[in-house]
C-alpha cells in the first residue's frame, strides 16, 4: 500500500527492524544510552540549547503536557488558529480553564502576525500564545518568523509561545532558539519516520521559569520530574522502549541527510505533487506562498465526494490518502509527502488520482 496519509506515515526497513528487536531494560544502561543518543538527535533537529524531554503520548498528549506545566485556570490565552488542529489546541487550554482568546484565520488561509500583534495589544495581560506551524487539516504552513519578530518587540511583556510543530518538525526549519519559541511539540510518527506513541517537547528557559507558579494539576505530565529523570538517562513511567529503537536508527539517517537536504526534498515533493495536481484541472486550498511541504489539501470538483474518491483510490489502486476534516470533510483531499517519501510515491498518487477522474496526469 502507498500510505500518504497525515500520519502515521510509512517506515523505512531499517527502521522496521530496529523495532522489532529484543526488548531491554527500561532502567539499564542501555536504555540510558539509547535515551540520550536520541534526544542528541532531536536537539539538533529543534535547533535549541534547552531540554528537549521524549514522553510516551500522542502529538495531542504533547499538546496538554505543554500547556499544563504553564497555565493556570483563567490565564488569558490567545489562540491562533488555521484550521482542525489549531482549534484542537484552543480546545484543551479551554478544557483546562483557560480563558481562551480565539484568533480565526479561514480555512486555507495563513496565520496573519500582524492581526497577531493587534491581539495582543488589544489583550495586554495575555500569558500564552498558542500557534501551529503545520496545518494538515488545511495544508498551510504559517510562517512563524513575522510571529517571532511580534514578539521580540513587545520585550519582558510578551507571553509565552507554545508552537505546535507535531507535523512539520524533522522536515521543515524551525530554529526553536533563534526565533524564542518558549515550548515546540511534535511527535514520532509524522516526518521523524517512527512508529506511534512518543512525543517530543522542547522547553526553553522562560518555560521552566513559568512552572513552579502554574496551578494546572499534573503528574505523567509533570516535565520538571521528567526532565530529572532525564538526566539519569530515565523516564518517570514506562516507556515505549520499541519505538525508541526504531526512531535512533530514523534519526541517525536523517543526521546524514542534513535538515537543509531534507527540507528542499520535502520541498520538492510537494511541489511535484502540486504541479500534478494542477494538470489534471484540480484546485488547492491553499495558496503557493503558505503551502505546506509536508501535506498538500486537494480541492474536489463540484459533485464530487471526496469520501468516495478516497475510498476508490485505496480499494481500486491501494493508495491510502485522507479526506478532509470538519468543514471541508466532503470537499478535499489530503494527500502527505512527508517523512519516509519517495518521487515515486507521489507519481504514483497522481496516476491513480488520473485514473478515477478520467484524465491523463501530468508530471513535473
Amino acid at each position: 500500500m502507498n500510505l500518504r496519509i497525515p500520519g502515521p506515515t510509512p517506515l523505512p526497513q531499517s527502521v522496521r527492524q530496529a523495532q522489532g528487536q529484543e526488548m531491554i531494560d527500561h532502567r539499564g544502561t542501555e536504555f540510558a544510552a539509547l535515551l540520550r543518543e536520541v534526544t542528541q538527535h532531536l536537539r539538533a533537529f529543534f535547533q535549541t540549547n534547552s531540554d528537549v524531554l521524549v514522553l510516551t503520548a500522542s502529538g495531542t498528549g504533547g499538546l496538554e503536557a505543554a500547556l499544563v506545566n504553564v497555565l493556570s485556570p483563567g490565564d488569558p490565552v490567545l489562540a491562533g488558529s488555521v484550521g482542525a488542529f489549531g482549534e484542537r489546541f484552543a480546545q484543551i487550554a479551554r478544557a483546562f480553564g483557560a480563558h481562551v482568546i480565539p484568533l480565526d484565520s479561514p480555512w486555507g488561509e495563513a496565520l496573519d502576525p500582524d492581526a497577531v500583534a493587534r491581539a495582543l495589544r488589544n489583550n495586554p495581560g495575555v500569558r500564552l500564545l498558542l500557534t501551529t506551524h503545520n496545518e494538515t487539516s488545511t495544508g498551510v504552513l504559517n510562517d512563524l518568523k513575522p510571529v517571532a519578530e511580534v514578539l521580540r518587540g513587545m520585550g519582558s511583556q510578551r507571553p509565552l509561545w507554545l508552537v505546535d510543530a507535531v507535523s512539520s518538525l524533522g522536515a521543515v526549519e524551525l530554529p526553536m532558539d533563534d526565533w524564542g519559541c518558549d515550548l515546540v511539540i511534535s511527535a514520532s510518527q509524522k516526518a521523524w519516520m517512527a512508529s506511534p506513541g512518543l512525543a517530543f517537547l522542547g522547553v526553553g528557559p522562560r518555560a521552566w521559569e513559568r512552572m513552579p507558579e502554574a496551578r494546572c494539576p499534573r503528574l505523567y505530565w509533570d516535565l520538571a520530574q521528567a526532565r530529572a529523570f532525564a538526566q539519569r538517562g530515565q523516564t518517570p513511567f514506562t516507556p515505549a522502549v520499541s519505538v525508541l529503537c526504531g526512531l535512533r536508527v530514523a534519526l541517525a539517517g536523517m543526521a546524514l541527510e542534513g535538515l537543509p537536504t531534507i527540507a528542499a526534498r520535502h520541498r520538492a515533493l510537494a511541489q511535484r505533487l502540486r504541479t500534478g495536481v494542477r494538470s489534471l484541472g484540480l484546485g488547492l486550498l491553499a495558496a503557493d506562498a503558505c503551502a505546506s511541504p509536508t501535506v498538500t489539501a486537494v480541492c474536489m470538483a463540484k459533485g464530487v465526494s471526496a469520501v468516495d474518491v478516497k475510498r476508490r483510490l485505496l480499494a481500486k489502486h491501494g493508495v491510502a490518502v485522507s479526506a478532509g476534516m470538519g468543514i471541508l470533510k466532503d470537499r478535499v483531499l489530503r494527500i502527505a509527502h512527508l517523512g519516509y517519501c519517495r518521487v515515486e510515491d507521489i507519481d504514483e498518487v497522481l496516476a491513480a488520482l488520473a485514473a478515477e477522474l478520467g484524465k491523463e496526469a501530468g508530471h513535473a
